[in-house]
């Protein structure tokens, strides 16, 4: 009988974790884009195509993550850097292709000896998962690459992906290099990959510009491997995860995959819209459970919808709260700073900023609450303001619970009106009000009996001209 030494392997003979990585590839100019803005700062559901990529590193917890900045350069790496600070940044001075720009990390990837992510800007729904995907198939498959693939009916453009008798990846055919036979496949290039991080620069040195572009084509380390007698493979995924943008129409079409997705998810999750396809979510919308959303609802960056609220039609918000069972809208706009409490009520043409709305307190119709805070069970009527901007500086009107605020009232901040204060219609207020009082601040009335039926025979007799 053999025995099995159970003990746990000592640190001498323990393998060694690998170190991993991501590159980013961001130094295209981008100039089919016609924009002053960097290809990479261009936004999908609020958030530059750039941090989508930046965000799919941090989930995969790679080791290292770099950016390859060129074309504006310095307001790329202000933004990588304010995402992720510790991220490297690398230059391509001189656009000599993909592979050149791969190149420009040999400094940022020293030392790393396991999966290296390849991404391109312009791409940025990869997701975290397929990129582990592709790692797991890497290490099961011992290939030195493996390539991110899609199958379309019209490759266009796009690298094919030719394929040996054995289903493995055995070049990289660039369009504008292939053959008539090679035009004919339909599998593409995406042009992600998961390289051995161990040899990467040993191939990337090799690379040559003979080639239609007089380029070094980052595809080249795929024969480049083959050559040295290590495998390639590649993992297929969804066309419209690696849909690529180099112009506006193309952002258009990423953005509006990325919607579809981000409304599934909504619907999925317990959310009901209404009218789906007129919903734009951000890329960090939350929006509990039975929710409804009504239709053509924006959501812009920074949205917490808690369970059980309304959001009815026409409203747009931003950087804002919503709790449970409040309801907002229709026709209103929630600013950045807005919490509305659970129960309350926001309703048509009513903004709100920078503004806590307690439990079940109302802003129904036509008013603009900022830099202010209202009490629970408080009432603002029609055509309130909060004058909150002097022309130099922002101030608070702070409004404490069960307050009426009559309509088309002025607050000028800064203001206090505490719990049970009632405001006159038509009052414009410049001073504290106490609990419990009255507050009148308006213009007397003055009635003379007989003049406005004396005023309309004049006016009548001169057609409404001035007399003299």
């Amino acid at each position: 009988m053999s025995l099995i030494d159970t003990r746990p392997a000592s640190d001498e003979t323990a393998v060694p974790a690998s170190t991993t990585a991501c590159v980013v590839l961001a130094a295209g100019k981008g100039s089919r884009m016609r924009s002053e803005l960097p290809k990479a700062l261009h936004c999908v559901g609020g958030r530059p195509m750039l941090l989508h990529l930046l965000d799919a590193a941090t989930a995969l917890d790679v080791d290292r993550v770099a950016v390859v900045a060129g074309h504006c350069a310095e307001a790329v790496t202000t933004a990588a850097k304010a995402a992720l600070p510790e991220i490297f940044i690398a230059h391509q001075a001189e656009q000599r292709g993909t592979g050149h720009a791969v190149l420009q990390t040999r400094e940022a990837l020293e030392g790393v000896d396991g999966d290296v992510f390849i991404l391109f800007v312009d791409t940025p729904l990869i997701q975290p998962e397929t990129m582990a995907s592709m790692a797991q198939r890497r290490r099961e498959s011992g290939a030195g690459v493996v390539v991110l693939g899609f199958e379309t009916p019209i490759p266009g453009r796009y690298g094919r992906l030719a394929l040996d008798a054995d289903g493995d990846l055995e070049r990289i055919v660039e369009a504008r290099d292939a053959t008539e036979e090679e035009l004919d496949i339909t599998l593409c290039n995406s042009g992600v990959m998961c390289v051995d991080g161990a040899r990467l620069f040993s191939w990337l040195e090799r690379l040559t510009d003979e080639n239609a572009a007089s380029e070094l084509y980052l595809t080249d380390i795929v024969a480049l491997a083959r050559a040295d007698g290590v495998g390639c493979s590649v993992i297929v995924a969804p066309v419209e995860e690696v849909l690529g943008v180099n112009s506006r129409a193309e952002l258009a079409l990423v953005e509006a995959a990325f919607q579809v997705k981000a409304r599934a998810a909504a619907m999925a999750g317990g959310a009901t819209l209404i009218a789906p396809e007129t919903v734009f979510l951000a890329h960090d919308t939350q929006i509990g459970r039975d929710v409804v959303v009504g239709p053509n609802v924006v959501f812009g960056p920074e949205v917490i919808i808690e369970d059980d609220a309304e959001i009815r039609a026409f409203c747009h918000l931003e950087g804002c709260r919503v709790a449970s069972g409040a309801t907002i809208g229709p026709f209103a706009r929630l600013r950045p700073g807005a919490e509305i409490g659970a129960g309350a009520r926001v309703g048509n043409f009513v903004e709100i900023k920078n503004a806590v709305l307690g439990e079940a307190a109302a802003v129904n119709h036509l008013s603009y609450v900022g830099d202010a805070s209202v009490g629970d069970r408080s009432n603002i009527g029609a055509g309130t303001i909060t004058c909150n901007y002097d022309g130099y500086a922002k101030h608070p009107t702070n409004i404490g619970k069960e307050v009426f605020v009559g309509s088309n009232s002025t607050l000028v901040a800064p203001l206090r009106v505490d719990d049970g204060a009632f405001i006159a219609a038509g009052s414009t207020v410049t001073s504290d009000a106490p609990e419990g009082a009255l507050v009148v601040g308006r213009a007397r009335q003055e009635t003379k009996p007989g003049y406005g039926a004396a005023l309309r025979r004049r006016l009548a007799a001169t057609g409404g001209k001035k007399e003299g």
